[in-house]
């Protein structure tokens, strides 16, 4: 029988895989290392917070039932957060699923949209699919926004605008005025999306608020959050966006699956909501972890970029695939990048302590026989 893949749209055919990386057994059975620190995708070395495990301890009717299909609960305790309605509360399975209902809501083929780069590959791999165009506008040379690029890429017609601050997968942000500017071009009648999966991270950075910056705009606007990474839920996928109104909210929620925020992840999501204490744990070890793995680096030369996330993205100075590779064999999971133009660069998480002495160790051992 003669398979025809032609039935699939043109612009399927036109994704590359997302690169999700090995796992923590496909590197054991490869390698046979027993010690494994998986610095690939940014999860939180602690986990979550305690209250979670108590909050899951009574499963029966959480597995048995259909969640709360609009996440009331959640929903409220979310925008008690933010100081928002919990009708501009819009609830995902992971934020990534609300950029799929995003630009399925809003994006026609021949649409454009504007972006950095590089970028988390999704941003643009949903436009795509739904036929738009992706305005791609670089980084700096120093790795950081191009703020007059992108004003002037602003300037010819756009659907969307999306922006991750902190940036994924470089870590380097927009200030407050940065952002205005940015805001202050943005064409009406276009959505701007802010992608803050590590704004947790930010805190005492210059990156701003971006929901006090947006109200003095009359903009349609979502701001994207995250569970997974601050939180330590990624397992459990439980994303929210934040929007400019209420009508907006109502729109986009006719497009998820009604069922895309599942119980347990609810749940989970309202226990460590409720933990600041725990919170503050995580983001106090990212952010002096952080320091102490660029200063390894830099002190390695290798070329690092500003970063208020829990990651860094460095140069390694040779192709990135054969540079992890060979830290796979030391029992480190890092992500090289594959967008073009930045083949050489590796996106590294902030683990724990330990996690952290495995990388630089085994940086320290590839550097020297080289």
């Amino acid at each position: 029988m003669t398979v025809c893949l032609d039935v699939v749209r043109p612009e399927v055919h036109s994704l590359g895989k997302y690169n999700a990386g090995l796992t923590t057994g496909e590197v054991r059975e490869r390698y046979a290392v027993t010690a494994i620190a998986k610095l690939g995708s940014n999860e939180s070395p602690l986990g979550p917070s305690p209250k979670v495990a108590q909050a899951l301890a009574p499963t029966s009717d959480l597995m048995r039932l259909y969640p709360d299909p609009a996440g009331r609960t959640l929903r409220e305790a979310i925008g008690g957060r933010f100081g928002m309605a919990a009708d501009r509360v819009i609830l995902g399975n992971g934020s990534e699923d609300l950029l799929s209902v995003i630009s399925r809501a809003v994006l026609r083929s021949g649409d454009r949209i504007v972006t950095p780069y590089p970028s988390f590959p999704l941003h643009e791999d949903y436009a795509t699919v739904q036929g738009a165009t992706v305005a791609r506008v670089a980084v700096d040379e120093r790795l950081n926004f191009d703020i007059p690029s992108m004003k002037r890429a602003l300037r010819e017609p756009c659907r969307m605008l999306i922006v991750a601050n902190p940036m994924n997968p470089v870590g380097s942000w927009l200030d407050g005025d940065g952002l205005t500017e940015i805001l202050a071009s943005v064409p009406r009648g276009a959505l701007v999306v802010i992608d803050e999966a590590y704004a947790e991270y930010a805190r005492g950075s210059s990156c701003p608020d971006a929901l006090a910056l947006l109200k003095a705009f009359d903009l349609n606007w979502v701001v994207l959050r995250t569970f997974s990474k601050a939180y330590g839920l990624a397992g459990l996928r439980i994303g929210y966006g934040l929007t400019s109104s209420a009508g907006l909210t109502d729109l986009l929620d006719r497009v998820r699956t009604p069922f895309n925020a599942n119980a347990f992840a609810q749940a989970a999501a309202l226990a460590a909501l409720a933990d600041d204490d725990h919170l503050e744990a995580v983001v106090s070890l990212a952010v002096r972890e952080r320091e102490r793995v660029r200063a390894f680096l830099e002190g390695r030369h290798f070329v690092v970029a500003p970063s208020c996330g829990n990651f860094l993205f460095f140069d390694c100075g040779k192709p990135a695939h054969a540079f992890s590779e060979a830290l796979l064999a030391h029992g480190v999971i890092t992500k090289p990048w594959k967008q073009e133009g930045y083949e050489a660069f590796i996106r590294v998480s902030i683990g724990s302590e330990a996690e952290n002495d495995q990388f630089i160790n085994a940086i320290g051992e590839l550097c020297s026989n080289t």
